[in-house]
């Protein structure tokens, strides 16, 4: 692959759609050291991804701010301690003396020749570096590999991982059964193919309790730490433009302060196209006209 980026018009945008992940994949430090190389080369000089970059970095940012402290219960605190007084702890010698030199005039004896790589194996290079020998699964280069999705997962990683946390460290082991499987769901649910605009939503007082994740047709928005609205209530996802009045885009309700995937259901077109997003709590069962009370905004 490497050469294969500095040959590409970075105003392209079929080839963009690789690029953009391969952006991600840069930002989130998941990238063969080849293919580093050659992205750093191309980064330079393209202002898209320079952006999509920043982006990534912004919202991994903001997820990791918004993470709750999480304290081990008693219980779980002394069965670490027990294992620990019964792992046996190996200590190195202090009076370990390096192997002695071997005379002058002693042949060493040479190193077995290096196995035959098989076809379709990763083996390491002395740089540490892994090259790949046969063809690729799928004919796709490594990095499509390491990183399929990743602008969405980008957006979503810190608050599965923290969300399964709590629970394996302070629920009951069939809770956390059902919540990894619902949050399983939750994963192949957004990190479907095609690309997506994520933006990460603040509250009132600076914390992300939202992240809307937006793809030509749908909507989904991601809530962790929003409060569960009543039967009186609607939540409203609202469509910010710099040069237009806000768009109620569509309803859904929140059944949980604990991560929640809804679907909003919305007859609007370009969904990804605003500049911002916005979340209002509205009396009854329809969007307004224009919003009420913002609770989340980014």
């Amino acid at each position: 692959m490497s050469g294969d980026l500095g040959a590409r018009r970075p105003g392209d945008h079929d080839d963009h759609e690789t690029l953009d992940e391969l952006a991600v994949g840069w930002a989130l430090h998941a990238l063969e050291p080849e293919d580093e190389a050659d992205f750093l080369a191309h980064l330079a000089g393209c202002a898209r991804c320079e952006r999509t970059v920043a982006e990534t970095h912004e919202v991994m940012a903001a997820m990791a701010t918004d993470l709750p402290p999480v304290e081990p219960s008693e219980s779980l605190r002394h069965r670490l301690r027990a294992a620990v007084e019964q792992t046996e702890q190996v200590v190195r010698p202090s009076d370990a003396q390096p192997p002695a030199p071997l005379p002058l005039g002693v042949p060493v004896p040479d190193a077995e020749p290096a196995a035959a790589p098989l076809p379709g194996r990763l083996v390491e290079r002395s740089t540490g570096s892994r090259a790949r020998h046969g063809r690729s699964l799928g004919g796709r280069p490594a990095w499509r590999r390491v990183v399929p999705n990743a602008l969405a997962a980008a957006a979503v990683a810190a608050a599965l991982v923290v969300g399964t946390w709590n629970v394996v460290v302070i629920g009951e082991r069939d809770d956390a059964r059902q919540t990894v499987a619902e949050q399983a769901d939750m994963m192949e649910s957004l990190l479907r193919p095609g690309q997506a605009r994520i933006a990460p939503l603040a509250g009132t007082d600076g914390h992300t309790v939202a992240t809307v994740v937006a793809r030509e047709g749908q909507l989904q928005v991601v809530a962790n730490g929003m409060r569960p609205n009543d039967s009186d209530h609607t939540y409203v996802l609202w469509g910010m433009s710099d040069d237009a009045a806000p768009a109620a885009l569509g309803t859904f309700s929140v059944h949980t302060a604990d991560l929640d995937l809804r679907t909003v259901s919305s007859q609007a077109t370009g969904l990804d196209d605003f500049t911002g997003y916005g979340i209002s709590i509205e009396p009854g069962n329809q969007a307004p006209a224009t919003p009420g009370d913002i609770v989340a905004m980014g």
